[in-house]
């Protein structure tokens, strides 16, 4: 049998934390051969990451590991950074998990996309840009030779997560480790990476190693799945074994976790939050030597939007759609015109000294935690620095009780609150985030991709959780996601936004049962491509 591209034998990744030694890897086998696609889920927590990220040699100063990892029969771990730099970008690549934290904010998109196509693949600086508009044009960027002058601020999630796989392809590597490449994107985009990553991987005989917590890309992408729990592998195989007779209890349950219910309606009587009308955001691109305006961008163009206590408002669309500008917009935290009413207040003439007494009831989850984290303040300062701005009379030991209480609300040990942000999972600090937000006791809350983060099984947890606490505070939510089982399962009505226009608004049942247009009929069909997948397996295997 030939020898893997990639074999890992007996791995041990261990973190010094504030709590005493964590034993994040315990001793995994994992093989990549030439040109397939091998998986690793699990939920937050299981270790998958901390697995690849000792591979590639980027474990935070506080972890390291012991065991072999091999390339080709060389010997990865104990090698110098300087050494490691002969395989990473070139032969090893890996796709992050989080893009805003990998991407430089002071350099233009074009320029780190050159990076690694001098460095490595030495061209010049004329034709790395020509090869960074071909791979801005190969992940589906519109008008690539104008965004690859874009800031990564300037991008919308999605678009930057498409940023970071162009970056990871740019010198056709051998092995792509993909940690939640498409978790920032939205499902019709999604399903084009996913056949892009295919295609070329077989083109090129490219291997991939596929970090998810979704089973239903791990179903349709990969040929074999290692599925962890505590940083163990529980069990490992052909995929299409695992998924027609899952042999562990924990592999079931993932394969059947999804978010389930509906959130029960909100009171008639409710008294209006938030109420929106004709919101409009408009940003000037720049074009030119002196910077003169190019052309006008209406990101959010004349949305309206009322919310009411214990009511929630899911806005969906594709990546770029606007849906992320209209919640900053909404909280005052982005320029715009139109009307914007909170409770009996008028936010619009409000300057940053008004706003500042109402801040704790209007708050907000952002999409990505990491980059909202700070890494130089533990998980428990983090909580409770609200309160040191809304509430500076109460003390250290409340503080910190309420830390403790809100871990508790969003399913974290307490005891984690001394930790520092690298020390958790993706999902983990999303759900610090969600309790940053939730410790003020905010009227409204928007969510911008809350669990875009988390595994089905955490999805659940967290959906149960926001469900719980806007039933016992009457909270307002607009709730912003590309995860249509996660909106329909917490909201009242749906907003389908495109280029920054609502085309289509209803309840979650008319939405769903009866759309109308034709865009959110195939963002539906996107979405559960993957339940009609599982289902006719089921039926399949059953059958046999």
């Amino acid at each position: 049998m030939a020898e893997p591209v990639l074999a890992v034998r007996n791995l041990h990744v261990r973190f010094r934390t504030g709590d005493g030694i964590l034993h994040a890897v315990k001793g995994i086998d994992i093989d990549v051969n030439a040109g397939e696609t091998v998986a690793i889920v699990g939920e937050s927590g299981s270790g998958k990451s901390q697995t690849m990220m000792s591979v590639m040699g980027l474990l935070a100063s506080n972890g390291w590991a012991e065991g072999s990892v091999k390339y080709r029969g060389d010997e990865l771990v104990g090698l110098s950074p300087d050494k490691l730099n002969r395989y990473r970008g070139s032969k090893l690549t890996m796709i992050f998990q989080e893009p805003m934290t990998s991407l430089d904010p002071l350099y233009k998109i074009g320029d780190q996309l050159a990076l690694p196509l001098t460095t490595h693949g030495g061209l010049s600086k004329a034709k790395a840009r020509e090869r960074a508009i071909e791979l801005l044009e190969l992940v589906r960027i519109p008008d690539p030779a104008r965004r690859i002058d874009s800031y990564p601020h300037e991008m919308s999630g999605g678009q930057r997560q498409r940023v970071m796989i162009a970056m990871a392809l740019a010198n056709s590597p051998d092995v792509l480790i993909a940690d939640e490449p498409t978790t920032a994107l939205d499902v019709t985009v999604q399903a084009k990476i996913l056949e892009l990553l295919a295609d070329l991987q077989k083109r090129l005989g490219m291997s991939i190693v596929f970090i998810t917590h979704d089973l239903g890309i791990v179903r349709r992408f990969a040929d074999r799945t290692y599925v962890m729990k505590r940083g163990e592998v529980v069990e490992s195989g052909k995929t299409a074994d695992i998924f027609a007779t899952p042999k562990h209890p924990y592999t079931q349950m993932l394969i059947d976790a999804e978010p389930t219910g509906r959130k029960e309606p909100a009171p008639a009587n409710a008294p209006m939050v938030l109420e929106a009308k004709d919101v409009q955001v408009v940003f000037g691109l720049k074009k030119g030597f002196l910077g003169k305006t190019g052309h006008v961008l209406r990101a959010v163009d004349g949305v309206s939007l009322s919310v009411r206590a214990g009511e929630t408002v899911g806005v969906v669309g594709e990546s770029g759609s606007g849906k992320s500008t209209l919640g900053r917009a909404i909280l005052r935290l982005q320029t715009a015109s139109g009307m914007v009413r909170f409770e009996d207040r008028n936010l619009m003439p409000l300057d940053r000294a008004g706003m500042r007494p109402l801040r704790r009831h209007l708050q907000l989850v952002f999409q990505d935690p990491f980059g909202s984290l700070s890494p130089r303040m533990t998980s428990g300062e983090i909580v409770t620095e609200g309160l040191l701005v809304h509430e500076p009379s109460i003390s250290r030991k409340e503080r910190d009780r309420r830390a403790a209480q809100a871990f508790e609300e969003v399913r974290l040990d307490p005891a984690w609150r001394n930790r520092f942000p690298h020390e958790f999972s993706g999902g983990q600090r999303q759900r610090i985030a969600i309790a940053r937000a939730m410790i003020l006791h905010p009227k409204l809350v928007v969510l911008d991709e809350p669990t875009s983060a988390l595994d089905r099984s955490v999805q659940k947890e967290i959906v149960e959780l926001l469900r719980d606490l806007q039933k016992a505070h009457g909270l307002a939510y607009v709730f912003i996601s590309h995860d249509l089982a996660v909106v329909r399962a917490l909201s009242d009505e749906i907003m389908v936004m495109k280029s920054g226009k609502v085309v289509e608004r209803g309840t979650a049942e008319q939405i769903f049962e009866r759309p109308k247009e034709d865009y959110t009929r195939d963002l539906i069909a996107a979405a559960f491509l993957t339940q009609r997948d599982n289902a006719e397996a089921k039926g399949q295997s059953l059958a046999s």
